[in-house]
């Protein structure tokens, strides 16, 4: 795949088979991440790639938890709106049970935090679909990255204290037909460009 093809056939996937993802592929993925641009080459984020169930299990009752407890109020986001609802439900899992979730951290108190974890998280989505694998940012675990119950099982899993989450996200084989990422792209229906 050349750079414009993973660019522009890359999709959110958000239905995943129960399948490991092999470590080779995970190492290119994070290399990507790690290559990414970073403010002044700093390069402070800090990947935390989540293979164990349990760990994925027990952050999923975290986040629904928290978001099951939380008002939904006017002008509200509404992907801040929907998690609050579906948590309400009971049964909500925001990473749509992907076998691998990466979660990307940076220094609290770093100006380009929000950045270069955006950044070096779309380096390893284009690396996911390079590979074959199904990606999805993932921005719940950011939206809640001051609750101290998360906070606090973030740090026993090695996230430091002056680490905040900024983005992550969600790696596996995609549940399709045919095994592979869908990959039609969708059309463009904004992000206006003016030439000057």
């Amino acid at each position: 795949m050349n750079v414009e093809e993973a660019i522009c056939s890359r999709r959110s996937t958000r239905r995943y088979k129960a399948l490991p993802v092999e470590q080779e592929k995970l190492e290119k993925i994070i290399l990507a991440g790690r290559f990414a641009p970073s403010g002044g080459n700093n390069q402070t984020n800090h990947f935390l790639v989540i293979r164990n169930a349990d760990v994925l299990r027990r952050l999923a009752e975290l986040v629904e938890s928290i978001f099951s407890k939380m008002e939904v109020t006017d002008g509200m986001y509404k992907s801040i709106r929907n998690s609050i609802l579906n948590s309400r439900k009971g049964g909500y899992v925001f990473h749509y049970r992907a076998p691998v979730l990466i979660v990307v951290a940076n220094q609290k108190d770093y100006g380009n935090n929000m950045a270069d974890v955006s950044v070096a998280i779309e380096n390893m989505m284009l690396e996911a679909n390079e590979l074959d694998l199904g990606s999805c940012w993932i921005n719940q675990l950011r939206w809640l990255n001051e609750e101290p119950a998360l906070l606090s099982y973030l740090q026993t899993l090695g996230l430091q204290e002056n680490e905040r989450v900024y983005g992550s996200v969600a790696i596996g084989y995609p549940l399709t037909e045919s095994g592979f990422p869908l990959r039609q792209p969708l059309p463009r229906t904004g992000n206006e460009v003016t030439f000057i």
